[in-house]
């Protein structure tokens, strides 16, 4: 049996402060966040409000289903130089993270050296979880660390169990 372990509004409000307080520190601020669906959506909007900065969405659902949205605008503007902080709930697998990294530059830029420069410079991954045990192995922002592999555990955030 999974055990589950429930995260509050007030948990995911303190944690996006935490991203926040880290990217500050970073000298970094984000020109664009991007909150990826489902799960990135609630913690991007607090961050997207802070900043005062526009918030899109992706969606890329592996869980759910093999969904994919591809994103040449957001490609070109990373490649033009803004700041794009991609927002998730967790890194569980690696499997959305790791998509996105390879999808971009097939899509539009083909050279590894530009984009090894573009990663973690004009781009940068915020979660709120990050499981040790992910194939995802360093998003520049995350609060809260698990690892899956040692405790099996169902993260539950405020928006996947409201209703309860």
């Amino acid at each position: 049996m999974t055990n589950k372990v429930y995260y509050t509004n007030t948990d995911v409000e303190s944690w996006c402060s935490t991203i926040v307080r880290d990217m500050s520190l970073d000298g970094w601020r984000p020109d664009i966040v991007v909150g990826l669906t489902r799960g990135g959506l609630v913690p991007a909007n607090l961050i997207s409000q802070y900043y005062n900065a526009p918030m899109q969405t992706l969606k890329i659902s592996f869980r759910d289903s093999d969904v994919t949205e591809h994103s040449i605008e957001l490609c070109k503007k990373a490649i033009d130089r803004h700041r794009i902080l991609i927002v998730d709930d967790i890194n569980d697998s690696g499997a959305t993270l790791n998509w996105i990294k390879q999808d971009w530059p097939s899509g539009c830029f083909p050279h590894d050296d530009e984009w090894n420069r573009i990663w973690g410079d004009n781009v940068r991954f915020a979660v709120l979880t990050h499981n040790y045990s992910s194939t995802f192995k360093d998003p520049d922002y995350h609060v809260w660390t698990v690892n899956k592999a040692e405790k099996d555990c169902w993260l539950v955030y405020p928006w996947e169990e409201f209703w309860k």
